[in-house]
């Protein structure tokens, strides 16, 4: 990890980095052995309506005016990108202390200036003046633009930089939607976007996943065969736009009789242990109450659970929000350590960070069902690259569904499905599969889950450094 730091800290003095507020820089972060030469900043993004959207900016270990930008979003909705920052790509993970960070090898700041925004207002560290966080997907593009615009303004150094949009989860409603109202401005350089395990259609999800389950060992053929009985006939047998109320029923019973009856099952990677809450879960600890995120990206299982939570508000207990089957103690920890909130300029008096904002969830308008109008907005400009990559093993979002969905758009293959490969040492080894299109890249990762830098670190930053240099797959 030296070098890169020495090489960073050699072009630190040779960037016009004069604008860049000092007052958010990072001078001292707890837990690390070494501080890191490249500059980073937290402050706050200010957006109308009296929010203060949470940001967290690491420059590239390279030169920083030369590298891309690239803003991180993490999903939920209503969880925090830092998440993405200390356990997937950022400089430093966090350790199972809460209280030590380690050098990341694989840190995409290797490569990049990468700005991970705590979205929308509530979430993390960020909040409004009027403390109402009731919000939708079409509110969220429009703050998460202007957030932009004032990251601009605080680092107009970087405004001619190649941009890019990242993030996963329910990234994949946010990414395309804050790509649209980008796309509008051409005092930003934006180049391309890019979503890892993003919903991208509640339905195709939803029904995707009983032939993962199938073909994952996770029901036996009798179960297969009585939904097929029921819902196939000799000319047609699609379960994503399924007949008739017969049908309809045992799609719901199969996901009842797989999913819900198997809560131990990791929906983030299915061949992870569970050892956190399982999905939809709620704690009752007395003074508190602890509530698991559903996990799944399906429309329903967001609206009963948030159901459940406004009848559970009335108890007038705190109620937190977490990650199922992860824990996520270390990083709650660590961010909520005074030391290391004066080190990013937290205010005393915002609250506690948790890495999910249960009223952001409880409250949120899921106008979208699915990103298709985005996505064609997007592709139809043809002049953004868009890679879609999926870790193979997640259930929340999984890769069938997502697959699906990219299909559904019609676009022209220009490079069939086949292997892709990354570099382990002095050998070349299969990462996943990808398919071509004119500017969309559709690949898996094997042996990934719905966190792909977390499972697979080496392949995710390959697969990272060739989007972001246009290389083949």
């Amino acid at each position: 990890m030296m070098f890169p730091l020495l090489v960073c800290a050699m072009f630190l003095g040779g960037h016009p980095g004069e604008a860049a507020p000092e007052k958010d820089k990072i001078s001292n972060l707890p837990g690390l052995d070494n501080q890191p030469s490249c500059q980073q900043f937290s402050g706050f993004l200010d957006v109308p309506g009296g929010k203060h959207l949470h940001y967290w900016f690491v420059e590239c270990q390279d030169n920083p005016k030369s590298c891309p930008l690239v803003l991180w979003l993490n999903g939920g909705p209503g969880c925090s990108s830092l998440a993405g920052l200390l356990t997937e790509h950022g400089p430093f993970m966090i350790q199972p202390d809460g209280k030590t960070l380690k050098d990341n090898k694989h840190s995409w700041n290797k490569i990049a200036n990468v700005l991970y925004l705590e979205s929308p207002a509530g979430v993390g560290y960020s909040y409004s003046d009027d403390k109402e966080y009731e919000i939708g997907d079409a509110q969220v593009a429009k703050d998460n633009y202007m957030a932009l615009k004032d990251f601009f303004r605080l680092f107009p150094e970087f405004a001619e930089n190649d941009f890019y949009i990242t993030g996963e989860s329910y990234g994949g409603f946010y990414v395309p939607a804050l790509a649209v109202e980008v796309m509008k401005d051409s005092s930003i350089n934006l180049k391309g976007l890019a979503i890892g395990n993003g919903i991208t259609d509640y339905a195709m999800n939803r029904r995707s996943l009983l032939y993962f389950g199938y073909y994952h060992g996770l029901m036996d053929k009798n179960t297969w065969d009585r939904l097929e009985s029921t819902c196939c006939d000799k000319d047609r047998c699609d379960l994503l736009q399924p007949r008739g109320f017969l049908c309809k029923a045992a799609i719901r019973l199969t996901h009842f009789m797989t999913f819900k009856m198997n809560p131990k099952l990791n929906i983030y990677n299915l061949y992870h242990p569970c050892v956190e809450g399982e999905p939809g879960e709620i704690r009752d600890y007395g003074d508190h109450v602890k509530v698991y995120h559903p996990g799944t990206m399906s429309i329903e299982s967001h609206s009963q659970l948030s159901a459940r939570m406004r009848d559970i508000s009335r108890l007038n207990k705190t109620i937190s929000m977490g990650v199922p089957c992860v824990n996520d103690t270390d990083i709650t920890t660590y961010l909520t350590n005074p030391k290391v909130r004066s080190a990013l300029h937290i205010p005393d008096n915002l609250p506690r960070w948790e890495i999910c904002n249960e009223e952001v969830f409880r409250y949120f308008d899921r106008e979208m069902e699915d990103s298709r109008e985005q996505y064609l907005q997007i592709i139809n400009e043809k002049k953004y690259r868009i890679l879609v990559y999926s870790g193979d093993t997640d259930m929340a979002c999984n890769f069938l569904g997502i697959e699906w969905f990219i299909d559904s758009l019609g676009l022209e293959v220009e490079e069939s499905y086949h292997p892709w490969m990354y570099k382990d040492g002095e050998q070349s080894q299969i990462a996943g599969f990808a398919i071509r299109y004119a500017n969309l890249t559709l690949l898996t990762v094997k042996g990934a889950g719905h966190m792909v830098p977390i499972d697979k670190p080496l392949e995710a930053f390959q697969m990272f450094q060739r989007f972001i240099k246009n290389e083949p797959f």
